[in-house]
């Protein structure tokens, strides 16, 4: 099965506070590491991490508001199409400095 992924799309809110917020949950951070090779589907996620699919669907919204993740649509050789998730950085960098914390990120384009 090949995949492509296309129509990348994220809504982020680059509040620092709210991307440590969503990193310090487990699932979220076993959703960024599975999407970090490629788009996967929700259905994918739920079994990669053990999780509900409510719970998953949450932790994607999370990681969706804060920029971390982008959804797009990935095909599939028969033609079909689904609606797929993918990470949106590499790196995260956190600075703790003296008047307050600042996190960076980058991807793999920067």
């Amino acid at each position: 099965m090949s995949m492509q992924a296309s129509n990348k799309r994220s809504e982020s809110t680059t509040d620092p506070a709210a991307q440590l917020d969503v990193l310090g949950d487990e699932c979220a951070r076993m959703i960024l590491v599975a999407t970090s090779d490629g788009p996967k589907t929700a259905k994918e996620l739920t079994k990669r991490t053990d999780s509900s699919s409510a719970t998953v669907y949450r932790r994607i919204n999370n990681l969706l508001e804060s920029g971390l993740l982008s959804e797009c649509v990935r095909f599939d050789d028969d033609g079909s199409h689904t609606t797929a998730y993918e990470a949106t950085i590499e790196t995260l960098q956190v600075q703790i400095q003296s008047d307050g914390i600042d996190v960076s990120m980058s991807t793999a384009d920067d």
